[in-house]
C-alpha cells in the first residue's frame, strides 16, 4: 500500500470509532509507531482537524466528515461475500438491515467495480447445514443486539431442549456463534442463573422497558468460564492440535461448540463446549495422530472404542 492510500485509510479508521489508539493503526498496516506519528502529522498538515488525548489516543473533532469513499475492486467483493455470509448465518432482521447497506455501497461503484460483483455473484455460496428447529426462526437478532448493548430486561417465550415453552426475564450479555447456530448469553431470572438461550428457538421476544445492572461476570469470556455451571449437560473438551494441521479445522470446528485457542508451542489448544462427546470423537478420528485430547478422559476411552471398532471391522474383511 503506498503512502496515500494509508493516509487515506488511516482518516477512514479514525473517523469509525470516538478513540483509535496508535498501537491499533500500527498493527492494522504493519507499520512503526514513528511512521504512525508522522502520518498524523501529515495529516494535520493537511487540514484534518485530529486531537489527542496523551495515553489514550487520536479522535477526529466533532463536524469533520471525510467525503464519500470510493471502494476498491477487493473490498467490493469482501462486502459482497459477507453478504452471502449474513444470508445464510443470520436472520431477517439482519439480512434486510445489511441488504440496505450493500445497496449503499453498490450506488458509489464505479461501472467496472458493478460489472465484476455481477459477475461475481453467482459463483460464490454458503451452504447452511440442515437443523431441526422446535421454534420458529424469528427476526430478533436485530433487537437481541440492542437489548445487549442498553443493558435492557427482555421477556422471552423460548422452547427449551425438551420442546417445553417457557416465559422467562432475562438480562442479556451477549450473542455468539456455535454449533450452526446463534445463541443468546443472559443471566435467567426463572432459573436464577446464567443461561445459554439458542435464538431460533425463541418464539417471542418483548422489550420491558427496563434495565439492569451488570452483575459479576459481564463479559463473554468470563461467561466462557462459567458456562459448564450453569448448563451441566454440556461438557468442556480440550483438544491440541497439531499447527500444520489445525489450519484446516478453521472452519468444521465451529460446528462442535468451539470456545477459543491459544498457541501451546508446536501446537494450537483449542477448547469446546459440547453436548455430545460421541458426534465430537467421530470428527476428531479423522485428524488421526494430529490430535491430542487434554480433556476429559471419557473422550480419550470413546476414541479408544472407537479405533478398537475399526480394527475390529478390517481384521473381519482381510479374512474373508
Amino acid at each position: 500500500m503506498n503512502r496515500f492510500d494509508r493516509l487515506t485509510s488511516i482518516l477512514v479508521q479514525l473517523q469509525s470509532k470516538k478513540i483509535v489508539k496508535a498501537e491499533e493503526i500500527a498493527d492494522r498496516f504493519e507499520i512503526s509507531l514513528r511512521t504512525v506519528y508522522r502520518d498524523i502529522k501529515s495529516l494535520m498538515e493537511a487540514g484534518v482537524p485530529i486531537g489527542s488525548e496523551a495515553g489514550t489516543g487520536y479522535f477526529i473533532v466533532d463536524g469533520y466528515h471525510l467525503p464519500p469513499v470510493m471502494f476498491t475492486e477487493n473490498e467490493a467483493s469482501a462486502m459482497m461475500m459477507a453478504g452471502k455470509l449474513v444470508e445464510r448465518m443470520t436472520d431477517q432482521s439482519v439480512q434486510l438491515s445489511f441488504e440496505g447497506a450493500l445497496y449503499k455501497i453498490k450506488a458509489v461503484l464505479s461501472e467496472a467495480q458493478k460489472d465484476h460483483l455481477e459477475s461475481l455473484q453467482d459463483h460464490i455460496e454458503v451452504l447452511k447445514p440442515q437443523m431441526s428447529i422446535p421454534a420458529q426462526s424469528g427476526s430478533f437478532l436485530t433487537d437481541l443486539q440492542k437489548a445487549v448493548v442498553a443493558k435492557q430486561v427482555l421477556l422471552v417465550d423460548y422452547f427449551s431442549n425438551q420442546s417445553e415453552l417457557t416465559q422467562r426475564q432475562v438480562e442479556p450479555i451477549g450473542l455468539f456463534y456455535y454449533s450452526a447456530a446463534w445463541h443468546l448469553i443472559a443471566w435467567c431470572r426463572l432459573r436464577n442463573g446464567f443461561r445459554d438461550f439458542r435464538c431460533d428457538r425463541i418464539k417471542e421476544l418483548k422489550q420491558t422497558g427496563v434495565t439492569f445492572e451488570p452483575r459479576s461476570i459481564s463479559t463473554m469470556q468470563e461467561y466462557f468460564n462459567s458456562l459448564q455451571q450453569a448448563n451441566t449437560e454440556m461438557e468442556s473438551v480440550s483438544i491440541l492440535f497439531d499447527r500444520k494441521e489445525a489450519h484446516y479445522v478453521q472452519n468444521s470446528r465451529h460446528y462442535f461448540g468451539f470456545v477459543a485457542e491459544e498457541d501451546a508451542e508446536s501446537q494450537v489448544r483449542m477448547n469446546f463446549l459440547t453436548v455430545d462427546l460421541n458426534i465430537m470423537a467421530r470428527w476428531l478420528l479423522s485428524y488421526g495422530r494430529a490430535v491430542e485430547i487434554e480433556r476429559p478422559e471419557e473422550l480419550k476411552g470413546i476414541i479408544q472404542h472407537l479405533v478398537e471398532e475399526l480394527q475390529e471391522h478390517y481384521l473381519k474383511v482381510e479374512t474373508r
